[in-house]
């Protein structure tokens, strides 16, 4: 697994690998010159990963390169991926904001000195008085921008010219380059930005690692795609970092799915209980059900109304079908046979009789402290009855769409303020949030996040989030907690999309696809040595 980093560790790794200005203006000889050599050297390393990507998406095309710089250490990294560049042949023209003449730090003046000893003025505009002496260069959609204006360091939104070259560029629509971030761009998820405002990247080039801002849907258009230069910063910063916050991978899957031995019987695989469907909505039932089939769980019990009998017997003949009785939706919710997995939600309707018998199941669930999965019209039923969120039983595991999630805990204005708030709630009541989206983030109570790498565009089809609930339900029935069950389900589910993708196409591919790819989605995982590596998740 990796590290997805927070804005406070980036900036405690970068201060333990170059320090700080702050701290070089205290500093005396001969300190005060190590650390501007560690510091120059850094910014050296940085220029030439930056300037081996640009002539990597250069290639042999004869492209032209312009290079933004800003006045602090962003600059300089620009202006040494510029220097780097003009010893590989490729003559880049620099642009260096350096409003007033005097605003350049001390690595940024260094790395200019540097260029122009390298490279000579004629190919540096520097942007001394904006309104007389500078025009914008001429961008095509061919050209190649490095973006070095600001990184990092400077999180605060852009402004009057920074913000007109910002949108002058997005505008031309150019290949860029962004280092370390998207100028203009935020890595707080609670602050709002304004995308036109913010230089969008069509790559960017992080120096130590992603943050949750990385796998926001809102950023997606800023970052283009993402990938960290293997610069050196100090192992020791690196390593003491906490692991709050991680993207899941297939090893780490692979060490948590229950093995099965040769002489198992199914008595020994664990019962999963579904309460889904109604009038209308058999689908969901179904597809839940054929899920939990497919998980590896011994045996799986749909309980829905009578209208769903004949439909669940021959839609899918290896699970078990119970009803209370009540035509066309459910009314009674219980657990006689006590099945370990029991999932509550899809296709469920919101009836007044199926809302009271929800609370009363809730209420019983949580005096016993019996985990439930509450998906669907489950989480739409507790958001109209908000008491019900009080009785959830700890180590319950809810999953979510945005839509579900603002009906139950309030209105959210980005996805970054959604997770933000599903980390409080989590631990607010004990549970496990599964937060679904392009990059869904698993999120438990003692505010671990795991954001999930094996997501497809194919999953973007209706019913694909029963199938996930009754695979989740199959993996808790077999003895996996559902902390660690919810993760490991988000796993397979994306993989199992991806491997109906490849049948169906990513337009084609249906819930019903999904579901049936689970089997080879699992031992895809247990035996990645037996099979090609056709479904890697690579990120």
């Amino acid at each position: 697994m990796k590290t997805i980093f927070t804005p406070t560790d980036i900036d405690d790794i970068m201060r333990a690998t170059i320090g700080t200005l702050d701290e070089l203006s205290e500093l005396e000889e001969p300190a005060r010159s190590r650390l501007l050599q560690r510091r120059e050297a850094f910014v050296d390393n940085v220029g030439e990963e930056v300037a081996k990507k640009v002539m990597e998406i250069r290639g042999e095309a004869n492209t032209r390169v312009i290079v933004f710089a800003g006045y602090g250490l962003c600059g300089a990294f620009a202006l040494a991926a510029a220097t780097e560049l003009h010893t590989m042949g490729c003559h880049a023209r620099v642009v260096l904001f350096n409003i007033g003449g005097k605003c350049l730090s001390a690595d940024c003046a260094a790395a200019r000195e540097n260029f122009l000893s390298v490279c000579g003025a004629d190919y540096l505009t520097e942007v001394i008085n904006p309104g007389v002496d500078f025009a914008m260069p001429q961008l095509k959609r061919r050209t190649i921008v490095v973006d070095g204006i600001f990184g990092s360091e400077d999180l605060k939104p852009l402004r009057g010219g920074y913000q007109a070259v910002a949108r002058y560029i997005n505008e031309h629509s150019p290949q860029v380059i962004s280092i370390d971030l998207p100028s203009g761009m935020t890595t707080r998820l609670n602050v709002g930005m304004i995308n036109r405002n913010i230089v969008h990247a069509t790559y960017t080039l992080a120096l130590i690692g992603p943050t949750l801002s990385f796998f926001m849907p809102e950023n997606a258009e800023l970052l283009g795609a993402w990938s960290v230069l293997p610069v050196a910063v100090n192992r020791d910063a690196l390593d003491s970092v906490k692991r709050n916050h991680l993207l899941i991978d297939a090893e780490a899957i692979r060490n948590v799915l229950p093995k099965r031995p040769s002489t198992v019987s199914k008595a020994d695989l664990g019962d999963v209980l579904i309460f889904a469907g109604s009038y209308g909505m058999l689908g969901a039932a179904v597809l839940a059900t054929r899920a939990a089939t497919h998980s590896g769980c011994g045996r799986v019990t749909c309980h829905g109304p009578r209208c769903a009998f004949f439909v669940m017997q021959s839609a899918v003949p290896s699970a078990m079908f119970t009803t209370d009785g009540a035509d066309v939706d459910i009314r009674q919710f219980d657990n006689p046979r006590n099945c370990q997995g029991v999932a509550i939600g899809p296709g469920l309707g919101t009836s007044k009789a199926t809302a009271e018998g929800l609370g009363a199941f809730l209420k019983s669930c949580y005096a016993e402290r019996r985990p439930l999965i509450l998906d669907a019209d489950a989480l739409n039923i507790i958001a109209q009855n908000p008491s019900f969120i009080d009785y959830i039983p700890p180590h319950s595991v809810i999953t979510p769409h945005a839509g579900e999630f603002d009906r139950l805990f309030g209105e959210q204005s980005s996805h970054g303020t959604r997770t933000l708030t599903a980390i409080e709630m989590a631990a607010r009541y004990k549970i496990t949030i599964v937060l679904k989206g392009p990059y869904t983030q698993t999120i438990w109570s003692d505010g671990s996040l795991i954001v999930n790498t094996s997501g497809t565009e194919a999953l973007a089809t209706a019913g694909s989030g029963d199938v996930l609930t009754g695979l989740l339900a199959g993996f808790v029935a077999q003895k996996m907690s559902p902390e660690v069950a919810a993760v490991a389900a988000v796993y397979v589910h994306g993989l199992a999309g991806r491997i109906a993708a490849r049948s169906c196409g990513s337009y084609g591919t249906t819930a019903e696809d999904v579901a049936d790819a689970i089997g080879p989605a699992i031992d895809y995982i247990l035996n990645p040595r037996r099979q090609q590596p056709a479904y890697d998740c690579q990120i």
